[in-house]
């Protein structure tokens, strides 16, 4: 019976993607749904996109491991992206005109920085993306009882979300999203009620956490620790700002400050609800102590499974058909938006310049479709083959864009002797500085995504004060909305 209902609400979410394809007359309607949604629609776009397997599924099973400091970078980080978004990058982006963040580092600087940020872009969300696409596998494999396979189950996955992203882009994205918010915040906040009373009420709960020393937040004294704290959530809140699917939900709303009050509220309240996820966890150490100890201790991602397991083991038909509800529509919502954020950066600042540029809005639709394709197979082989939890794929999905995107993007906006000279060189450096460090001394004292991003801006400082050599002088002007470029 609870495998026939999630099939029906698959089903019914398909359908409204379907529907949502409708208004899809353009690139423009495909890529930032026609700069239309209202409030309502741009708070749910980013809430839900946020909101994904990692936060129920990952930061959730991490925070029992782990405490409150183990999940800095996310929720704590990724909240803090949002509003340092809404603050200070939303009105630039939104005044820009631009249908993806790759846009920028063209109309900025020159073609040549628009593909190499736009490769580093579209590379960084296979990490991401896949997280999804595992969380869908452990879903299918959890309710079949193991009859799919995890592998089988991420296939299966994968193609759902395929279906509906890829006739509607971001108006399915959006209508979607706004269907699958409603299941999330009733289906987990029915699971926390449940659960905490089996667990023994909020104070209960709260006592646990305490005395487990979950609370405890600020590392210790020793350096080394704090440099990784502060590193876990520079990551997530300073390199998911040069991200697609940031960029996309602000642009896609009907008023500047739509995008302001919608990005600030969605950060909010994705901050606040992030910690639900977190609570139901802890009612299952209280429920099952023996059972989640003997899990966490395994050295396996099997620990991802406590909550879904929990559910199924502990509660009736509704509340499974709640959780499991609630769980994929985190899980549909971030993917649908993960597919389509790389998909229209590399159609449009990787593929389109390199093609000459001369390319019709509708075989720019076909592309972006054919492009969408092609990500999702790559997503899932990455999915089939890797060996970390969800919460550190997320997590190294980052590191990409903090040392190839940021910082072109930043000093682009606010430092008007930026050029494409040391654009270039922030990407190439940042990259290189990175992966030696990656390679060389992963356990170094500094971190090795702090490297990279120490040696981007030297890239960019120094390349735009040293002799041009290539690339001109740049159009600091752009950001204002004055060259049409």
């Amino acid at each position: 019976m609870l495998t026939t209902l999630v099939m029906i609400y698959l089903a019914v979410t398909v359908g409204i993607g379907l529907y949502a394809a409708q208004r899809v007359k353009s690139s423009k309607d495909y890529l930032v749904a026609g700069r239309s949604l209202p409030l309502y629609m741009n708070v749910a776009t980013v809430f839900a996109t946020w909101f994904g397997a990692e936060t129920v599924l990952g930061v959730s099973s991490t925070f029992l491991r782990e405490g409150l400091g183990g999940v800095v970078a996310d929720p704590f980080g990724a909240s803090f992206c949002l509003i340092i978004v809404a603050l200070v990058f939303a009105r630039p982006f939104y005044r820009m005109e631009l249908l993806t963040i790759g846009d920028f580092y063209r109309k900025r600087y020159n073609r040549t920085v628009e593909i190499g940020a736009g490769l580093a872009i579209t590379l960084s969300y296979l990490g991401w993306t896949s997280a999804q696409m595992v969380a869908l596998g452990i879903v299918f494999n959890t309710l079949s009882g193991g009859t799919i396979p995890l592998s089988q189950g991420i296939v299966l996955g994968a193609m759902v979300v395929l279906v509906y992203t890829l006739f509607g882009g971001m108006w399915s994205v959006a209508f979607t999203d706004l269907f699958q918010t409603v299941i999330i915040i009733v289906g987990l906040l029915y699971i926390a009620f449940l659960l905490g009373g089996m667990a023994g009420g909020f104070g209960a709960v709260w006592d646990a956490a305490v005395r487990e020393n979950k609370l405890r937040f600020w590392p210790s004294a020793n350096l080394r620790d704090w440099i990784a704290f502060v590193a876990a959530w520079g990551t997530m809140a300073i390199g998911s700002i040069a991200q697609q699917d940031v960029f996309q939900r602000v642009t896609s709303a009907k008023t500047e400050d739509t995008a302001v009050r919608g990005t600030l509220l969605g950060g909010a309240i994705y901050f606040v609800f992030a910690f639900v996820p977190m609570f139901i966890a802890v009612s299952a150490l209280l429920i099952e102590p023996d059972k989640v100890r003997s899990i966490l201790s395994d050295g396996s991602l099997d620990f991802q499974l406590i909550l879904p397991q929990l559910i199924l083991d502990q509660t009736p038909l509704f509340a499974q058909v709640m959780f499991f509800g609630a769980l994929l529509s985190a899980i549909l919502s971030t993917a649908s938006g993960a597919l389509l954020a790389p998909t229209a950066v590399f159609t449009e600042n990787v593929l389109r310049p390199l093609l000459g540029g001369r390319i019709g809005d509708r075989q720019m639709l076909v592309m972006l479709r054919m492009v969408l394709v092609i990500f999702a197979l790559c997503v899932m082989l990455f999915a089939l083959n890797s060996e970390s939890s969800m919460f550190q794929m997320v997590q190294n999905a980052y590191k990409v864009t903090l040392v190839a995107a940021f910082t072109p993007l930043a000093f682009g906006l606010f430092w008007r002797r930026a050029t494409p000279q040391g654009a270039m060189m922030s990407v190439i450096f940042g990259l290189v500085a990175w992966g030696i460090s990656e390679l060389s001394a992963p356990d170094a004292l500094i971190p090795p995504q702090f490297v990279g991003l120490g040696a981007s801006i030297f890239g960019m400082v120094f390349g735009s004060i040293a002799p041009r050599i290539a690339g001109g002088a740049g159009h600091p002007d752009a950001v204002r909305g004055k060259i049409a470029h």
